[in-house]
């Protein structure tokens, strides 16, 4: 039986102007959920769209539309997104989904029976674009703390869940489970900043908002988001149908990936609420930093007009989609709060996927087809370099696996990459070209076998992150899509069989001119 693997994004507001950061989290967890599926694992990688609140039914009104009518475009344009970014979800779930509701509606009743949640009254400082109530004492500068937006006070009969009895039973899963929360840093964060100053009940229903799922047992109540959104998780497992075999199946998540600001609700308010149902907890939550924008060099020099180009739908088109989810993957030390700008990207584009990565292909394909008519040559006795550089590239593949089962996206192309790096240079030191002179046949074949084999190996590693180039490549070395495939071994490629053409993967940009044109798309 297949080893079973469950990852997740956090459900997102539909929305046609998604920017590189708003897409982050979801591009990370598809390079998860493909390496887990090359590994042979049966994999649910689910994402979707959080349709409930004020805030849909205002902008709905906003836009002229009902709120079915704006929400059904809105998720269309997402999934146009993903599609572009190459994202391959195996669930997408929608909080209208009438098998949601139902689930949320149970989950609720649930809940109330067994005394976790009460009614009582609400009164607060509402932030409508968060949806959350504040302290006064919460306030920055008398806004929200989220946003920064404007907030009301409010004060209306509300449902609450007793999130305030779990505090023990939280700081117990972290002090037994320390994994469950990661990266480790943000223990302390909820500790300190929510846990220790005293967790409070959690207001999960409203009277003023009617565009959401009634209360089964008191209809003019709507589930408040909380009660709504996180159970999601488990929903689209079918948890609460008539069919819970993949609950059964995939539960519980192996990772939840989301931003650190939504981490309390994931790592204190989700966990309360399986624990109040009685059901397992997910494996471990992982809050990952935020995508910075700015820092751009160009845009403090004399071209003060510069803009940051964050928008994928004019990105992916350009310079393809591998070329984003790679510079996200490579550039920002998952976990952490990382740093953006147009021109790092490109040089990064140029740097790694053109000259790296790029030229490696092109160049060893170019020399097999000139010296054996691009036919892959076997492989004789290897010299002390070539077994230097079988054994580079071996022990870097162990290393990919390594940084993987930590979510280490940024250690594992990192590593990927030092296997290109190292084959380029390999050729500079066995000069192919100068041994064809030689007329030494054996030596040559020998030396282009090596490279295949390196660009095999590194090209399968690659294939999550880019799945689009490396699948070029291995299709052209005539290597069958599916699981990992001889990663341990250095002749893993079919001698005699002739190298598919390859065309240019990623030609080198002028950089200037790149930041000139897209100053002018991305105004």
């Amino acid at each position: 039986m297949k080893e079973k693997f469950y990852i997740t994004t956090p459900i997102y507001y539909p929305s046609n102007k998604m920017t590189l950061g708003n897409a982050y989290t979801t591009i990370v967890c598809d390079a998860i959920a493909r390496f887990n599926r090359k590994q042979g694992k049966d994999v649910m990688y689910l994402t979707g769209t959080d349709e409930h609140g004020q805030k849909i039914s205002m902008s709905a009104e906003k836009a002229g539309k009902s709120e079915k009518e704006y929400l059904d475009e809105m998720v269309e344009d997402t999934k146009s997104l993903w599609k572009l970014l190459d994202i391959s979800y195996d669930k997408f779930i929608r909080t209208t989904d009438d098998y949601h509701e139902k689930a949320v509606q149970k989950i609720f009743t649930q809940l109330y029976q067994k005394g976790y949640i009460y009614k009582g009254s609400y009164k607060g400082w509402y932030c409508t674009p968060c949806e959350s109530f504040w302290t006064e004492s919460q306030l920055v500068d008398g806004k929200c703390p989220d946003c920064g937006r404007e907030v009301k006070f409010q004060e209306e009969e509300a449902y609450f869940f007793k999130l305030s009895e779990f505090a023990d039973k939280i700081l117990k899963l972290y002090e037994e489970h320390p994994e469950f929360l990661q990266p480790k840093s943000r223990i302390n964060e909820m500790v300190n900043n929510f846990i220790k100053p005293g967790l409070t009940d959690l207001c999960v229903s409203r009277t003023s908002v009617k565009w959401g799922v009634p209360v089964e047992f008191d209809p003019k109540h709507t589930i408040y988001v909380w009660i709504d959104a996180l159970p999601n998780y488990i929903t689209a497992l079918g948890w609460g149908s008539d069919d819970e075999s993949n609950f059964k199946k995939f539960w519980p998540a192996d990772v939840h990936v989301i931003g650190k600001e939504i981490v309390r609700f994931h790592a204190i308010v989700w966990p309360a609420i399986l624990m109040a149902l009685g059901l397992e907890l997910p494996k471990c939550v992982f809050g990952h930093g935020w995508l910075m924008f700015g820092g751009d060099k160009l845009s403090k020099s004399k071209k003060t007009d510069q803009k940051e180009c964050i928008d994928p739908r004019i990105l992916a088109p350009r310079y393809s989609s591998d070329a984003i989810r790679y510079f996200l993957y490579r550039e920002i030390p998952f976990g952490y709060d990382g740093n953006y700008s147009t021109e790092a990207f490109l040089t990064r584009f140029n740097s790694d996927l053109s000259n790296n990565f790029g030229n490696l292909v092109s160049r060893t394909f170019s020399m097999v087809k000139k010296y054996f008519d691009s036919v892959i040559p076997e492989s004789y006795e290897l010299s002390d370099d070539d077994k230097a550089l079988k054994e580079y590239v071996l022990n870097e593949t162990k290393e990919v696996f390594k940084h993987m089962e930590k979510y280490d996206l940024t250690k594992a192309t990192t590593s990927i990459f030092n296997i290109f790096t190292e084959a380029n240079t390999y050729i500079q030191k066995a000069q192919p070209w100068a041994v064809a002179k030689t007329g030494d046949e054996k030596r040559l074949k020998t030396i282009l076998r090596c490279l295949l084999e390196t660009i095999r190996i590194g090209g399968e590693l690659f294939e999550p992150f880019a799945p689009n180039s490396s699948r070029k490549v291995l299709d052209a070395l005539g290597i069958e899509k599916g699981e990992f495939k001889n990663l341990d071994n250095f002749d893993g490629l079919e001698s005699g069989r002739e190298l598919r053409s390859l065309d240019i993967l990623f030609p080198r940009l002028d950089v200037q001119a790149e930041l000139e044109t897209l100053s002018s798309l991305c105004e």
